[in-house]
């Protein structure tokens, strides 16, 4: 095992259809939906793999586009698959979702896995003017960035889907792909500012691997914590930091600081 294995994932779903009185200020009962949300189309990829390698799937075809359960087994293979998965409020709105369409649909989980969330990284580290994937890749990425609608704008959009509309699901898959090559392309420019997940544990290797995958790095001072201190690494190819996991104080030096 040289790296883990890290879906990018993004998925779209229905709205959920209901009657209200107002545009503002409603407070919607359970008794006042006519048809809940499901999932319309998931794209995915693996890390760094080709775009030719997407995996895309909708309802376009389905017979009743309220049973997304074919779907929902082929999206969870891949999660379980999954060591990581890569998403863009994915924590909030992507797994959580599928999550509860899995539970609706007697699914069992898919096996553990960890997330990595561009949203959360942007948060935790940058006071960027928006957040959102559109600003985000807008202003960062040079390849791929977040697509506008082109035909069908906003809302429109999933409303033609619904409808069966067969130009606006071309236009759904493409806008569905496209945000998983942005995202992807996000997360590497982002990546060095993240710590939350140790690849080197997923690497079989003695020596030193980086988060991408480089084992060119080098020493740049000490990293110093309440229990001792750490040689500090800087990777030459990506920018990320990183420290060792031996305390080079020594045995007296660590007893002291356990004194009070």
């Amino acid at each position: 095992m040289n790296k883990p294995k890290i879906l990018v994932l993004d998925i779209e779903t229905a709205p959920i259809l209901g009657s209200v009185w107002a545009l503002w200020d409603q407070n919607v009962g359970l008794n006042q939906i006519e048809r809940d949300w499901f999932i319309l189309s998931f794209a995915a990829k693996w890390l760094d793999e080709p775009a030719s390698k997407i995996i895309y799937r909708d309802q376009r075809k389905s017979k009743n586009i309220e049973n997304d359960k074919a779907l929902l087994k082929e999206v969870w293979k891949l999660m379980d698959e999954s060591d990581i998965i890569l998403t863009q409020n994915g924590r909030r709105f992507d797994t959580r979702k599928l999550n509860a369409r899995f539970v609706l649909n007697g699914m069992k989980p898919p096996s553990p896995y960890k997330q990595i969330d561009t949203l959360v990284i942007a948060k935790k580290h940058f006071a960027l003017t928006s957040n959102k994937l559109e600003y985000m890749t807008n202003k960062l990425c040079v390849k791929y960035k977040k697509l506008k609608h082109a035909k069908f704008s906003g809302f429109e959009l999933w409303k033609e889907c619904l409808n069966g509309n067969q130009e606006a699901w071309k236009e759904m898959e493409l806008y569905n792909k496209n945000d998983i090559l942005s995202l992807e392309e996000l997360y590497h420019i982002l990546a060095p500012w993240d710590n939350s997940i140790n690849f080197n544990l997923y690497n079989n290797s003695d020596s030193f691997t980086c988060n991408c995958g480089s084992e060119d790095v080098t020493m740049r001072g000490y990293a110093y914590t309440a229990a001792g201190k750490f040689a500090r690494f800087v990777c030459k190819k990506c920018g990320t930091w990183s420290r060792s996991g031996k305390n080079l104080f020594s045995k007296d030096k660590k007893e002291s600081l356990r004194r009070k």
